[in-house]
């Protein structure tokens, strides 16, 4: 029933003519086309193969850039089984599509050197801004066969601990130091992921651990079934592709974590909570996030730059996140932002400045 009744209710709203139908076409059509274009290209070739690139990057740009309107919202879709229904779509042409491309791009078909370099740049973006977000999304939901879907996103490119961190680490310690995904004030990207990879990992086995002693579960740690991923993942890649096939997951895999540690660091560069009379962090609130209001961004990403909403509400259906009030706003779209991150000097000249006073060092997590 995971699939059958939420791809119908897909269906339906995507014929219908209301605002969550049309904030849902928003979404299908931004995230599935460059996916098709991804496909062509691998058919067609030539021009064909860049095509995706160039939707997934310039044109979404151009469309933050010139559309007038915030990301679609639908109020009240905190349960709303067509938003379920795209993310199970999403998540399944993922797990075809990595090895349908690590097999075309190892020498099953015959591509130029610049079809190939565009096919590989323009899936490692979608795997990066779609296939992660969604991931994201699907960790989230109560549902466990559409959990099991989002662990299974994040476990083929060889990162299934973040379903574990993310949801039991980074959410609890958020703009503290207990948490690994949050960049400190001056921090660059570069030594931000040195640390955070490793730490993050770590934290999560810890949690899952403690979880695991104090229910006395038994079976399978949830570690053990991230690294079986990761052994079938590159058994799968070598088969379909040998050593080559081998290399080329291993370079998707790479830049999809990367992105992955971008979009983190970017969404809680230098916000700190501060520690209340009792030794407690203050509650979660906008001040802690960095915000992206950008349309096509935003529909690429499922809504993902909407990210204090998700922290106030980690359950909450993508089309129903909102942009709060009194939250921080980031100057340019999240990809945009990401990208500057990569230029430390450029980035800290652009957010420092931006940044609210620190906590008195007494207040400081």
């Amino acid at each position: 029933m995971m699939g059958q009744d939420r791809l119908a209710a897909l269906g339906a709203v995507m014929r219908g003519r209301d605002a969550a139908s049309r904030a849902m076409r928003d979404f299908a059509i931004v995230t599935l086309a460059p996916a098709g274009l991804l496909v062509a290209g691998v058919v067609l070739g030539g021009w064909v193969a860049v095509l995706a690139l160039i939707f997934i990057s310039p044109i979404v740009w151009a469309l933050d850039r010139s559309a007038a309107r915030a990301a679609p919202h639908v109020p009240g879709a905190d349960e709303f089984p067509a938003a379920d229904g795209l993310s199970v779509v999403l998540a399944l042409m993922h797990l075809v599509l990595l090895p349908f491309m690590v097999w075309a791009l190892a020498g099953g078909v015959v591509l130029s050197t610049g079809a190939w370099l565009a096919l590989f740049a323009g899936f490692g973006l979608w795997i990066g801004q779609v296939s992660n977000s969604n991931a994201h999304e699907l960790i989230h939901r109560q549902d466990r066969g559409l959990r099991a879907l989002g662990v299974a996103v994040y476990a083929s490119v060889g990162y299934g601990h973040h379903a574990s961190a993310h949801r039991l680490v980074h959410h609890r310690h958020v703009a503290t130091g207990d948490d690994p995904n949050t960049a400190l004030r001056g921090e660059h990207v570069y030594a931000f992921m040195r640390r955070a990879w490793p730490a993050e990992f770590v934290a999560g086995w810890q949690m899952e651990t403690v979880l695991r002693t104090r229910a006395r579960r038994r079976g399978l740690h949830p570690y053990a079934v991230y690294l079986g991923a990761v052994v079938l993942a590159m058994g799968l890649a070598v088969g379909l592709g040998g050593a080559a096939g081998l290399f080329i997951w291993a370079g998707l895999a790479i830049w999809a974590q990367m992105q992955l540690l971008l979009s983190d660091y970017v969404q809680h560069y230098g916000l700190l909570r501060a520690r209340l009379p009792g030794g407690k962090p203050e509650p979660v609130g906008p001040q802690h996030s960095w915000d992206a209001p950008h349309w096509a961004s935003s529909a690429l990403m499922l809504n993902a730059p909407r990210h204090a909403d998700h922290h106030a509400h980690p359950g909450r259906a993508y089309p129903a996140l909102d942009l709060p009030d009194g939250g921080l706003r980031l100057p340019y779209s999240l990809p945009v932002m990401a990208a500057l991150a990569l230029v430390p000097p450029v980035w800290f000249r652009v957010m420092d400045r931006r940044l609210p006073p620190e906590p008195p060092p007494s207040f400081r997590l």
